[in-house]
């Protein structure tokens, strides 16, 4: 299998850091292409949050390069694969909580992570960053670890009632903030002409899925250019709808 893909993040309309880290790496094997892309949405006072999202970014590339092709070359267990990624959360959560504790502060950062490789998909997730695939629709990977969410799943608020509630943004864990992460861990099958995407919270709060789909859709970017230009339109969307966060988004299609 081969992939287009393109990225985008912008700093918005508020803030003056911008806190979001992004990852894509293609790999080659013998016989297929593997992609790794990983989207993590950082916060913290001081900038430090911008710190949160680049540590763990740098440590997935190199659990990427240096790791995963012994996963793979050894069969591609998807327990494997699921436990080696949570040893790294878990280092990643405890490297940089020892951190903010020294300097008085809570800083931290979401993780959303892809890899498609052999015909079928792993993602994990923690907090609010999403993956979504889209096939004949938009359909959600992720579940978000948010209050709004849980109490959404309890039956105690309705999605749009979640969408103005003062605690719609508070995480119930981040890797760096949690005193322990617990990552969700999806797999699916993926064939040619379909598209993922994933993003920050920014990019995703003020466009429809709907809106989302229309120039998203396998058979409308047929090119790495369409891409890149879509993604610049939604980004340019959302500073005009006054999205007040950073906002980033990463598309891969099969091909």
């Amino acid at each position: 299998m081969r992939f287009l893909s393109a990225v985008y993040t912008d700093v918005g309309i508020k803030k003056s850091t911008n806190q979001d880290s992004l990852l894509l790496l293609e790999a080659q094997t013998e016989s297929e292409n593997v992609i790794c892309a990983v989207i993590c949405d950082g916060m913290g006072g001081l900038a430090k949050g911008e710190l949160a999202s680049a540590v763990v970014i740098k440590e997935l590339r190199r659990w990427f390069i240096e790791d995963f092709s012994d996963i793979y070359y050894s069969g591609m267990s998807d327990e494997n694969l699921r436990l080696s990624l949570e040893g790294v959360i878990y280092n990643m959560n405890n490297r940089i909580g020892n951190f903010g504790r020294s300097l008085g502060i809570n800083l931290g950062t979401t993780v959303v992570l892809l890899i498609i490789v052999a015909g079928k998909y792993y993602c994990l997730n923690i907090g609010d960053s999403r993956c979504y695939h889209v096939r004949s629709g938009m359909e959600q990977i992720t579940k978000d670890q948010t209050f709004v969410q849980r109490e959404i799943d309890m039956g105690r608020m309705t999605e749009q009632e979640a969408l103005t509630h003062p605690k719609r943004s508070v995480l119930l864990q981040c890797v760096g903030a949690s005193e322990r992460t617990v990552p969700d861990f999806y797999t699916g099958t993926v064939q040619p002409n379909e598209v993922f995407m994933m993003c920050s919270d920014g990019f995703r709060h003020l466009i429809t899925l709907d809106e989302f789909y229309e120039y998203l859709n396998p058979e409308v970017i047929t090119d790495e250019d369409k891409m890149q230009e879509y993604l610049k339109y939604f980004t340019d969307l959302n500073k005009y709808r006054n999205e007040q966060d950073n906002i980033s988004a990463l598309l891969i299609k099969t091909l």
